[in-house]
């Protein structure tokens, strides 16, 4: 039974990465932080108490933080995996111009860390680094594998580090480091002040009358948008190969925010322009216009092709924050509170608390 250790498990990518892994019999490991709060509801459903011991537990949760380097030391060294798949960060390029210290110690130097650990171990762990298609920033589109880095933001400039790092490690200590140069995949688990998911989130929060307004930045960017669950799917392909390479996975083919919000809204049955607002917050001190992929080379080695296409993509994260809102919905709260305790008048002040 292979090893795999995620960082960033309980993340969008980490999560589709974990079932992914778990489906093909693997020993799955995870780095999560310690909080006060749970965070672990995209891999909930994949987890098992291993108290009972019953042979059914093949995923593993450990405290960590890849701002400590004994700590990821530690955990590489006592889980001793097969693969590790790097994809913890701080991943939000707005965020990212208002932390820039913070986010080079997490995006770039947290890839040192494990990087050095796994050297110093003396395992032949397999390593992948999640990349980004923000190194290409500036770069005139299409973008390769070979397409010189022109980085826009803080966050883009700690990811080409990063990026570099692990080549380095894999030229000058012989440790198979590979970057799969991901452009931007989405799904109904994508992060809530990302772009889509703010988009479909407030879509049907609007529908449902609990919004009125979308508050948004520069509609005119346009991105290579793909499926989250496909993207993991290449980032094993890139660790099975014979020999370390980066890979630039994407679908080829770009459309605007403007765009997104016409699939999303006309899907609904509504009109975006009816409801979005331009706010200057949300623009970038340096945008990036245009990034589109050029994934030959993935499809040629690694046998990889999107099979969801933008619209298909919209949809599915319209229908699935659709379905949130109703759940989530006052009615419904009202429902199930009825049902569990027999009453309304005697919870309504609780009620009143998950409505705001």
């Amino acid at each position: 039974m292979k090893k795999a250790l995620i960082t960033g498990i309980t993340g969008q990518d980490g999560s589709y990465l974990a079932e992914l892994l778990l489906s093909k019999g693997y020993e799955v490991h995870g780095i999560i932080r310690r909080a006060s709060t749970f965070n672990t509801r995209r891999i909930d459903h994949v987890y098992h108490d291993p108290h009972p011991n019953n042979g059914e537990v093949k995923l593993y949760l450990h405290y960590g933080d890849i701002s400590v380097a004994e700590t990821i030391s530690n955990i590489i060294y006592n889980v001793r995996p097969d693969e590790v798949y790097h994809l913890a960060a701080q991943s939000h390029v707005r965020v990212s111009f208002d932390m820039p210290e913070y986010t080079g110690d997490v995006t770039a130097l947290g890839t040192v860390r494990i990087l050095e650990a796994i050297r110093k171990s003396g395992f032949e762990e397999r390593f992948y680094q999640a990349s980004s298609s923000e190194m290409f920033g500036g770069a005139k589109p299409p973008q390769s594998e070979n397409t010189p880095f022109e980085p826009r933001s803080p966050y883009a400039a700690a990811k080409v580090y990063a990026y570099w790092i692990a080549r380095n490690f894999r030229e000058g200590y012989g440790i198979f480091a590979s970057n799969g140069i991901l452009f931007n995949h989405e799904s109904p688990r994508r992060g809530e002040t990302f772009v889509t998911r703010k988009i479909t989130r407030a879509l049907a929060a609007i529908k449902a009358g609990a919004q009125k307004y979308l508050y948004l930045g520069n509609l005119d960017a346009k991105r290579d948008w793909g499926y989250a669950p496909e993207y993991v799917e290449a980032m094993h392909r890139i660790l099975q190969q014979d020999s370390p390479k980066d890979y630039v996975i994407g679908t080829g083919e770009a459309h605007s925010v403007r765009e997104f919000l016409d699939e999303a809204f006309g899907y609904a049955g509504m009109k975006w322009e009816d409801h979005v607002r331009i706010d200057p917050r949300y623009f970038r001190p340096t945008e990036v216009d245009y990034l589109l992929a050029d994934p030959g080379l993935a499809r040629r080695d690694l046998k990889w092709e999107p099979k969801v296409g933008f619209h298909e993509l919209v949809r599915i994260m319209v229908d699935a924050d659709l379905e949130l809102a109703k759940q989530n919905s006052p009615g419904e709260g009202r429902r199930i509170l009825e049902e569990r305790f027999g009453g309304w008048h005697r919870w309504e002040h609780q009620v009143v608390s998950m409505e705001r």
